[in-house]
Order: C-alpha cells, then structure tokens, then sequence
C-alpha cells in the first residue's frame, strides 16, 4: 500500500511528521490549509480509521502505525484543547516516492 506523511504545524508552531498506511489522507487533509483544532482532529481520526482498515483488508491485520499516529495526534491536541481559536496547518502530504503535494 502506498504510504503517506503529513507534516503538521501545531498552534504553538512546532511541526510534527506524522504517518498514514495509506494515501485516504488525501481525501481528508490538504496541503497548505489551517484547520481548527477538533476539525484536524476529526479528520485525522476519520482517515487513519479508513487507512488502519484498508491495511486489514489487504493484510488481515489492522495497521498499529495508524493506531499510535492518531494517538500521538489526540495526546499533542489536547494541549491545545484550552487555547481559544487553535489551528492546525498542514504543510505537506509526502507520498512514497517522496513528491510533495
């Protein structure tokens, strides 16, 4: 399965790479766009949730990779959850053969 990175700024500015088994991130985040905090978060949940199944339907086992990535990104959103109007910009999407998108 082709996968993805998606590079991310956090409100504070610090940048994140963060991984996807597969390119459904694409249908959910794009390149260059500044999400609300619980947006990025729910979008993020939605496409790794799709990605870790489409990994256990080719493999027959469910992607951890998916698994710790949307849990390191609820863990690092939390800190943010008190900061009024805190966004998440997406810098990147980076696929396999490492083209930016």
């Amino acid at each position: 399965m082709p996968e993805i990175y998606f590079h991310v700024r956090w409100p504070d500015g610090v940048t994140q790479r963060c991984y996807s088994p597969s390119t459904v991130v694409e249908d959910y985040l794009m390149a260059g766009h500044e999400y609300e905090l619980t947006d990025f978060v729910e979008r993020s949940r939605t496409a790794l949730g799709i990605a870790g199944e489409r990994v256990k339907e080719k493999f027959g086992i469910y992607c951890t990779g998916a698994f710790d990535q949307l849990a390191q990104i609820e863990r690092t959103a939390a800190a943010f959850a008190v900061v009024d109007g805190a966004k998440v910009t997406v810098e990147s999407l980076v696929n396999a053969n490492w083209s930016t998108r």
